[in-house]
């Protein structure tokens, strides 16, 4: 019985492909090598006078464009920054109160510590409200254009504010 329902299944099929054959027409055939198809692709974009991407140095800059790049930095150095911490913390000898101890015996003015507590603070603060900022997004709201200024410099403004806060501590 299943050899039946099987070989039936399998003839509908066949017989069905033709109406598909849209999914099928634009299937590079399986001959051809990567290459081969970038090549293709090259030439026919060449053919019809088509430019390459734009990049981002022929767009005037805007505040949201500025945020996203920052946002994406401010990621990478921090997850950067953890993890070398995490490294260091493996590979040296001696413990955490050692090297903060070490630390409090360079006597730096406070105006050094208080400038390195805001280079500290200001990325993950900046990076916690600007991923807040996106998760609004993701609910659907504050996409028109001024609405998207708007939260850019509150993001700025919070970001400023409680950073120099966390560093005045």
């Amino acid at each position: 019985m299943a050899l039946l329902i099987r070989t039936v299944a399998r003839q509908g099929m066949c017989s069905s492909r033709s109406q598909f054959g849209v999914f099928y027409r634009h299937a590079a055939p399986m001959g051809t090598t990567a290459k081969e198809e970038m090549n293709k692709f090259w030439a026919k974009n060449t053919q019809l006078n088509r430019p390459l991407s734009p990049h981002v140095s022929i767009y005037k800059w805007s505040v949201p464009m500025a945020m996203s790049i920052s946002h994406r930095g401010t990621g990478v150095a921090l997850s950067s920054g953890i993890s070398l911490f995490a490294v260091a913390a493996l590979v040296l000898p001696g413990s955490y109160p050692y090297y903060l101890d070490l630390i409090h015996s360079l006597s730096y003015g406070p105006h050094f510590l208080a400038f390195s507590k805001f280079a500290l603070a200001f990325p993950v603060v900046y990076h916690t409200f600007n991923g807040i900022r996106h998760l609004i997004w993701d609910v659907g709201r504050g996409f028109k254009i001024p609405e998207v200024y708007r939260s850019g410099y509150t993001v700025l403004a919070l970001t400023l504010f409680t950073s120099i806060g966390l560093a005045a501590m």
